[in-house]
């Protein structure tokens, strides 16, 4: 494989630290073209990564789809990672699409209403909904022959590889998904008014701000205002309690575009967000500073995107000073052996471990995992077809095979009304063997 990287920022960089380690003598991946909008931050990925002669910087405005398309063709790339920020994905989806190469992103862009409607239709409070611009152009994909698979994080991601996986095999009717991303994250001697962006700027103004999406299969899509929905919710192996709220992510219509035919009745996603953070945004979206239309100052147009996404906190730039937790699932309730089942599914990363091992701080790593098995995955030519799909569309087995063999831990925990945790890993181990056996 001869892959484009679109955007050289903290997850693009953890993406090919891991691909690296993961194909350290090239068998698969013999050639990476890291392409940013500022050429020095793409040489200081490659300089990271021990100035390899098999990657190579160039400066892309994914803006200009004919610059993507040039790229391509002038290294012969077969793949496009796209790892930039979410309004430039349908430019590069349609950049990969015209040069004939297969293609996969993180998350997609999607188009809220001025004035959202919110309620039942996400018609009603969206001109784009999130997958829709991707899903809608699967018969031209197809027709070409080129596959893209999007939303290829760890959530969306490995959550949905974990929701497929429990479709399969933990249940005989899966009725409910619910999505927790939360933590127990903290940096020792931060300010009381600090804030933190743990992930992509525009990413973060986006997902938070934008009309929420849950699912059920008696209403369909139901829109809720941002960050509605509050609970609590104990999450596992020590991070404990977490307060989530529902934010936009693309979940909420990729499981049950895939897994309705489980028996799938409902889905939701919810995150934990520091109380400094959720301000900070409901001040920057009410003073309009999350504007993409451009305003005069002194006879000069801004962006106030662009000032906010400058000014703030960058996620490359969070290292070892935060200690904790990220963790990372889904909450899968359903009928096995006639009887209710409920279980928690999830992938927990350890900051200090993170730093340790891979030099980047939890949240972008983990999210880079994600990415770079689907990648592995592609490149060997396990995952493929023709057409646009979503990891729910694949066979959850080869993926979780390579976060085992990677030490991308994850684990499950069987919930009972003391929210018990037992067998934890090994029910899965057993189902994965008698998975596989039965496959052989």
């Amino acid at each position: 494989m001869k892959m484009l990287l679109v955007g050289a920022g903290a997850v693009g960089e953890a993406i090919l630290r891991i691909l690296k380690k993961r194909d350290p003598k090239k068998e698969w991946l013999v050639k990476v073209v890291v392409s940013d909008y500022s050429l020095e931050r793409a040489k200081e990925v490659i300089n990271n990564l021990g100035n390899d002669e098999m990657y190579v910087a160039e400066k892309l405005d994914a803006r200009d789809q004919e610059n993507i398309i040039k790229i391509i063709k002038k290294h012969d790339c077969d793949f496009v990672m796209d790892a930039a920020a979410p309004f430039v994905a349908n430019n590069i989806f349609d950049a990969s699409y015209e040069a004939g190469v297969n293609y996969a992103n993180m998350g997609t862009w999607s188009i809220p209403m001025e004035n959202p409607q919110y309620g039942i239709g996400i018609e009603n409070s969206y001109i784009e909904p999130m997958t829709k611009y991707n899903f809608d152009r699967n018969g031209l994909w197809k027709e070409k022959g080129i596959m893209a698979c999007i939303c290829l994080g760890i959530d969306p991601g490995v959550v949905d590889v974990f929701a497929k996986f429990a479709a399969e095999y933990l249940f005989d009717e899966l009725h409910e998904l619910h999505v927790k991303d939360g933590g127990n994250l903290s940096i020792p001697g931060q300010k009381e008014d600090d804030i933190t962006f743990g992930f992509n700027v525009w990413t973060i103004l986006d997902e938070c701000m934008n009309p929420n999406v849950e699912w059920n299969k008696k209403e369909g899509f139901i829109v809720d205002k941002p960050l509605a929905g509050e609970e609590t919710f104990e999450m596992p192996a020590g991070v404990g309690i977490n307060k989530l709220v529902k934010i936009e992510h693309e979940e909420t219509v990729l499981m049950p575009k895939y897994l309705e035919k489980y028996g799938l009745q409902k889905c939701t996603y919810k995150i934990a967000l520091d109380d400094n953070l959720i301000k900070a945004l409901k001040v920057i979206d009410t003073m309009g500073l999350r504007s993409l239309k451009p305003v005069k100052v002194d006879g000069v147009e801004i962006v106030p995107r662009d000032v906010v996404a400058a000014i703030a906190p960058q996620p490359k730039d969070i290292g070892d000073e935060m200690i904790g937790k990220m963790c990372v699932g889904v909450h899968c309730i359903g009928i096995k052996d006639g009887k209710r089942r409920e279980v928690f599914i999830y992938q927990t990363f350890e900051n200090q471990k993170s730093m340790k091992d891979w030099g980047m701080q939890a949240i972008v790593t983990q999210t880079g995992f994600g990415a770079a098995i689907g990648i592995e995955l592609i490149g060997k030519g396990i995952w493929k077809d023709q057409g646009v799909f979503s990891p729910e569309y694949f066979n959850p087995l080869p993926f979780l095979k390579i976060m085992d063999e990677a030490n991308f831990d994850y684990s499950m925990i069987e919930m009972d009304s003391s929210y018990k945790q037992y067998n934890d890993k090994k029910v899965i181990d057993k189902i994965f063997e008698d998975a596989v056996s039965a496959i052989r």
